[in-house]
């Protein structure tokens, strides 16, 4: 039934593809963007300072806090206006990292490149300590440990072992590639397949979790001085580490949990399996910050000139917090400084759009998108229950970047087929620059989902991959100099295009049926 009906919306939508209308495309204005962006982008100065002038930016931080004021008054010196840091709820305690170090002394000495997870505690100064090798495979088995743990460095033994790979670890989409997405249909979700597969994934993840959890608790009430932790991922000097555990304000702090590099992991792993005794020394002092526990999106505007459209809006943006171990160039410092480029870009060329385009640098993405949840639930609508505000329909769509820091290369519709013609001839004046793919595919875990939840029109840009999975994405590695500047502006003159294309349209941009209330709050 569902097949039908879908394929019959199919027979109906034909003719209004087919004779779609005809977009009005300022080509002057294009051009106008296309030099400003390519001759005379300021994305570099922007990504400096969002990045290395800043640190890491978990939600909350130091480091967040100086990158959103810096994009704050960046934006305000630019033109918009209303800029503030807006807040949209509880996110709890924020953490920083003020000291890491962590050495084998014996049977030989070695320096680690260690990276403590988020919202672990310290060690309270330097700690000499044993290594001790546990090989148990499950909460049960961790019984022949108890009472070895006190003053010791927790390791597990792995069965698993990294595998060369002959891939190159950066690629851009090939034509095959975008041919196959563009020519993709929608096809009805088997939503009995999809609960399986996340039970599966649920239940080999909660046994997984149930062995770590055991072992923690056993190692804070024994008083162990820390464990380490890897994957084969983390090989040739990348590192992926994200948080040790929970972050509200009445939870405990995380027992220390470090993430090493496999070939370390496994260097200290094969001595101990064949009882050569592990010395080490660690030191990590760790600071949790509790006076404001709000999250905070960065919003800006350039206010709307039409009498009639001008309480309508036009928003982009992208997550401005990142993971601890790099500086978030890549995720997300690139959408980012792409959206802020792109409202400089309009700004510099003196646009007067229509109606209002809002720019939303949000927190706390990178925890399950609670900023962006948290500001359509208070601005829009709340997906538990759908209850529309008045704001609901006055916006227009929602246009997001955060797949790394390679060039836009089309749109991700989000199932919404009637967008297509609209799109394709906005991307026609930068066919040249490598953007005309439209997929009818749906893509995850990035803010439009937030939008798309309530039903407003939510679109993530298709990006290149370039080494986003491979290198930088939650890793040590996520730093300026992965950043490709040409992919950059390529990237902010796109979204600049499109932002204004809708700010200047006679029409909001379709939208699909309004979805049911989902009891869950979250709508995805």
């Amino acid at each position: 039934m569902k097949k039908f009906q879908f394929n019959l919306f199919l027979f109906l939508l034909i003719p209004a593809i087919t004779f779609a209308q005809t977009e009005k495309i300022d080509t002057g204005v294009m051009n106008q963007i296309r030099k400003e962006g390519l001759q005379n982008s300021k994305v570099m100065d922007i990504a400096f300072h969002l990045t290395d002038a800043s640190g890491p930016r978990l939600t909350g931080s130091p480091g967040f806090m100086r990158a959103a004021n810096y994009a704050k008054d960046q934006l305000t010196k630019w033109g918009l206006v209303n800029a503030k840091l807006d807040p949209w709820g509880d996110f709890g305690k924020s953490w920083e990292l003020e000291k890491s170090y962590v050495a084998i002394t014996a049977p030989w000495y070695k320096p680690l490149e260690a990276y403590p997870k988020v919202w672990t505690a310290g060690t309270n100064g330097l700690q000499h300590a044993d290594v001790i090798l546990i090989t148990a495979k499950d909460s049960a088995g961790l019984d022949a440990y108890k009472g070895k743990l006190a003053g010791k460095i927790i390791i597990a033994d792995r069965d698993d072992s990294y595998q060369l790979s002959f891939k190159p670890d950066a690629r851009r989409y090939t034509d095959a590639e975008l041919d196959s997405m563009q020519n993709r249909v929608m096809q009805p979700v088997d939503t009995a397949a999809m609960r399986r597969r996340r039970e599966q994934f649920r239940n080999r993840f909660r046994g997984e979790q149930s062995m770590l959890n055991a072992l923690k608790a056993m190692a804070i009430s024994e008083g162990a001085v820390a464990m380490f932790t890897s994957s084969p991922r983390n090989h040739d000097g990348t590192i992926f580490v994200q948080q040790a555990g929970p972050y509200k304000v009445t939870d405990p702090a995380n027992f220390l949990d470090i993430a090493l590099q496999w070939e370390d992991y496994m260097t200290i792993v094969k001595l101990l399996r064949n009882n050569v005794p592990v010395k080490m020394d660690v030191d990590v002092q760790t600071k949790f910050f509790i006076d404001d526990t709000k999250g905070y999106n960065v919003i800006a505007e350039i206010p709307g000139t039409d009498k009639k459209l001008k309480d309508e809006v036009v928003m982009l943006g992208g997550h401005l917090d990142s993971w601890q171990s790099g500086t978030g160039a890549t995720d997300n410092g690139a959408g980012s400084m792409v959206m802020m480029e792109a409202v400089r870009i309009l700004k510099a060329i003196g646009i007067q759009p229509k109606r209002t385009i809002r720019i939303a640098l949000w927190s706390g993405e990178e925890e399950g998108l609670l900023g962006s949840r948290g500001y359509v639930k208070k601005t829009f609508a709340d997906p538990a229950d759908m209850k529309l505000f008045p704001a609901h329909e006055k916006f227009d769509v929602y246009f997001n970047l955060d797949n790394g820091t390679g060039k836009i290369r089309g749109v991700y519709l989000q199932g919404n087929e009637a967008v297509r013609s609209i799109f394709q001839q906005w991307l026609a004046p930068f066919n040249d620059l490598g953007a005309k793919t439209l997929t009818i595919s749906n893509t995850g875990g990035t803010d439009h989902l937030s939008f798309d939840a309530v039903g407003l029109p939510g679109f993530q840009f298709i990006q290149d991959p370039l080494e986003y999975d491979t290198r930088t994405h939650h890793s040590n590695m996520d730093v300026s100099e992965h950043l490709q500047p040409e992919d950059l502006k390529q990237a902010a003159v796109i979204v600049a295009s499109f932002v204004y294309d809708a700010a200047m349209r006679d029409a909001k941009i379709p939208r699909k049926e309004l979805p049911k209330a989902n009891p869950n709050g979250r709508g995805f």
